[in-house]
């Protein structure tokens, strides 16, 4: 069954999020600077956001590891 994804841009604060699911969690640091993840309370990945979107290259992809648990 297909899962919704929510994807919420804000261009003054240059600020991408990416949800999975609406269950409550927190964000943690991934070995990216620019990427947090969101995990829930068992620690499952739910999410994730990208800070200065703007800066990123344009000619190499962004790379990030979501660990969750």
């Amino acid at each position: 069954m297909a899962q919704p994804v929510k994807v919420w841009f804000d261009p003054e604060a240059d600020f991408l999020e990416v949800t999975f699911s609406d269950a409550p969690g927190y964000m943690r640091e991934t070995d990216n600077d620019a990427v947090m993840e969101r995990v829930d309370t068992e620690g499952n990945v739910i999410g994730f956001s990208i800070l200065q979107v703007s800066a990123l290259a344009k000619d190499k992809p962004l790379l990030a590891q979501l660990v969750g648990t």
